[in-house]
């Protein structure tokens, strides 16, 4: 049966009214705000702070979610590791190539001999001295047949160097995710410190009307106390949500890779992003055919494949042609010199079962990556199941929240008409305040949620 999930973003319009709209997260605007120079990490990696001014944070600048990817291309380490890997993969390829062209080498030597007997009319000191000889040779090696060597070992490297183009993309897809994901918990943090603000509001609201009716003697001292507790309680809250808003912060900023000495903060409201139309089957069929994973652990088997073949290479002859030319001679004296060319053949013919071993390991690596391609084929059609599930929960969500938001801000205002007309308690307001607290926890969370999910569900099918 196919599901498709949509949902009516005009239903939740009312909910932000007062805020900005938030970019869609795969926005293809063609101007977008560049994020601020300072922002950008030291260039030296080694760099250890040593004093606290170096470390102390003098500025927080507030950035918007397009900012914080841009800024993660160019700073995130984990990408820097990953670009790094290719280019180690890409110099691995040339060194491969490279066997596809002759090799020029030179050897010399300069030796000393005291040996030689002198003739019978050189005096006893000029005998006893030595003789110097000077040789070299430079030859030239072109190996002609390797029966598969050679090459299988450049197709191995350059199936690596396609794995590693993979990888990268593969990094950029994650980081990416991890990034919305941590801004995502920064505007949480955000939101939770303005609705536990709200809820301090709403506490010294009821102890100022408590404390007016005490006066008036119509209320209870205990009313009274209750109605500062209610307040404590609501500033200890503020007070760790704004712990947590600085260590959401942080983690986004590590992320990031930022300068030691700034702070920042989310510039986006909490809003939906944006709507999913696929139905989930055809989700499915996307993730199987865009997913670089599937394609890395076929590479993995090629390169598998290629190592195999140029192990049992080792077990065939080499034949390989060459050139040299040679000098040698006394110093300072006569000289011989010459020049031969030839073929060479090279054979182990046994090697106590090394090259056979070699194989087979190369065969059971081969075999693992068939496995993995089928784990991980799987594990896909789970990430995509699971976040195609979580953001139809939360559009559903979404719209209950906004009706208990709507329902508890009403039951607040008619509890404290009650209680300032006497007929109600202290008690009735305060619990009509925690319900309107979390009923606007609940909120931001399902939208939130549903915004997770969604670029949990773009990244499953990697299209970013």
């Amino acid at each position: 049966m196919s599901v498709s999930l949509a949902i009516n973003l005009s239903t939740f319009e009312p909910m932000f009214a007062q805020t900005e709209p938030t970019p869609s997260i795969d926005s293809n605007e063609q101007e977008k705000p560049m994020a601020p120079s300072i922002l950008e990490s030291s260039p030296n990696p080694l760099q250890l702070p040593t004093s606290p001014e170096d470390v102390k944070i003098q500025t927080i600048l507030p950035i918007t979610l397009q900012q914080a990817l841009e800024l993660a291309e160019r700073n995130n380490r984990e990408l820097q590791v990953t670009l790094l890997s290719l280019e180690r993969s890409q110099a691995a390829l040339r060194e491969a190539q490279a066997a596809q062209f002759p090799t020029l080498g030179t050897n010399a030597e300069l030796a000393v001999s005291a040996d030689q007997e002198p003739p019978t009319d050189i005096e006893l000191d000029i005998a006893d001295s030595p003789t110097t000889f000077l040789g070299g040779i430079v030859e030239v090696n072109y190996d002609l047949f390797t029966f598969g060597r050679r090459s299988a070992r450049i197709k191995a490297a350059e199936e690596q160097v396609r794995f590693d183009q993979l990888e990268v993309t593969r990094s950029r897809e994650q980081i990416r995710l991890d990034i919305i994901n941590a801004y995502y918990d920064l505007q949480e943090a955000d939101e939770q410190v303005r609705i536990n603000q709200s809820a301090v509001k709403n506490a010294q609201i009821s102890l100022f009307d408590a404390q007016a009716l005490e006066e008036g003697g119509l209320v209870a001292r205990f009313d009274i106390v209750r109605a500062r507790v209610q307040l404590a309680n609501a500033e200890q809250e503020l007070i760790q949500s704004q712990a947590e808003q600085d260590i959401a912060s942080d983690q986004l900023a590590r992320i990031l890779g930022l300068s030691e000495t700034v702070d920042i903060a989310a510039a986006d409201s909490a809003q939906i992003t944006a709507q999913w139309n696929q139905t989930l089957e055809q989700s499915l069929i996307a993730a199987f055919k865009n997913r670089v994973e599937l394609e890395q652990q076929l590479a993995q088997r090629n390169i598998s494949e290629q190592q195999r073949r140029a192990a049992l290479a080792d077990r065939r002859p080499t034949v390989s042609l060459f050139a040299n030319y040679g000098v040698l001679g006394e110093f300072n004296s006569r000289v011989e010199d010459g020049f031969a060319t030839g073929v060479r053949v090279g054979w182990n013919f046994f090697d106590g079962g090394a090259t056979v071993a070699r194989a087979a390991q190369e065969e059971a690596n081969i075999k693992i990556a068939e496995v993995r391609f089928a784990d991980t084929r799987s594990q896909i059609r789970l990430e995509v199941e699971r976040a195609f599930k979580t953001l139809a929960a939360n559009a559903k969500n979404i719209e209950t929240a906004t009706f208990a938001l709507q329902q508890a801000q009403e039951s607040l205002e008619m509890a404290r008409f009650r209680f300032r007309s006497g007929i109600g308690t202290q008690l009735e307001v305060n619990t009509a305040e925690n319900e309107l607290t979390r009923a606007a926890g609940n909120r931001v969370r399902a939208i939130l949620n549903y915004n997770r999910a969604f670029a949990a569900l773009q990244r499953a099918i990697s299209n970013f």
